[in-house]
């Protein structure tokens, strides 16, 4: 019973620095109320089995003097243990498909996998407020095994973070189904995204921008005083162009 302890604790360890790495020892321990004895243990041992990996905080993320906080950040051999199967099985047939119909019918796959989440929460979507939506789609991600989360950024948008992708070695070598996916977002948030990093490009997290509603129509929204300049500004090209065309005609 204690070995299965052992194991089932070093697996929620293993999974927290999945979901929220890279991460300190410190927080690990506080999140899963271990001791610092017992937190290294774990660590040590997945560091051994090459399922983590020690990082360096970044600098702007240090306060006050000392050494710099030592984090863990999963590797993609311990990704891979939480990879759902027929990674191999999935990439063959994408490859035969491509090779057969080429890259579009490669696209219009990728579109129709995602179409299944669209469907489910389409509805959803528009009963959610808009700055509700971001969260909605992390938690319905999460279902699916994408240990999604949400958050604001300094900008007035949201970042949408996936920190595991059941797909990501069958996405290195299809791209399109990133893009589908990156798609689907945009449709159901009823506002502009773009991926900034992705698991399958070799990122440690897949990363979406989410620009907020506010902006989005402010953008959308034209500028009276500029279109009506620009208006002013074409007239008077127009003008001129007339009065040469009749003085080159006299």
């Amino acid at each position: 019973m204690d070995i299965s302890a052992e194991r089932g604790t070093r697996a929620r360890v293993a999974r927290l620095i999945l979901e929220h790495g890279p991460v300190t020892a410190a927080a690990l321990g506080e999140r899963l109320g271990l001791t610092p004895a017992a937190v290294r243990r774990h660590l040590d041992a997945l560091l051994a089995e090459g399922m983590i990996e020690p990082r360096t905080a970044r600098p702007r993320a240090q306060r006050g003097r000392g050494r710099p906080a030592k984090m863990f950040a999963i590797t993609d051999a311990g990704r891979s243990a939480f990879v759902h199967a027929y990674d191999d099985l999935a990439g063959s047939a994408l490859r035969f498909l491509a090779e057969r119909l080429g890259g579009e019918a490669v696209s219009e796959f990728a579109r129709a996998q995602v179409s299944g989440l669209v469907g489910r929460l389409e509805a959803l979507m528009r009963e959610v407020p808009a700055d509700q939506r971001v969260r909605v789609l992390a938690e319905a991600l999460s279902t699916e095994g994408y240990a999604a989360s949400a958050s604001a950024t300094g900008k007035g948008g949201e970042q949408l973070c996936q920190h595991h992708c059941p797909v990501a070695h069958v996405a290195a070598q299809f791209p399109q189904l990133c893009e589908a996916e990156t798609e689907a977002f945009a449709r159901l948030l009823g506002t502009p995204v773009q991926r900034l990093a992705t698991i399958a490009n070799g990122d440690g997290v897949c990363t979406t921008h989410v620009s907020s509603h506010a902006l989005a129509a402010r953008h959308a929204r034209p500028d009276l005083s500029t279109a009506d300049s620009s208006i002013a500004d074409l007239s008077a090209a127009h003008l001129s162009s007339t009065s040469t065309s009749k003085e080159s005609g006299r």
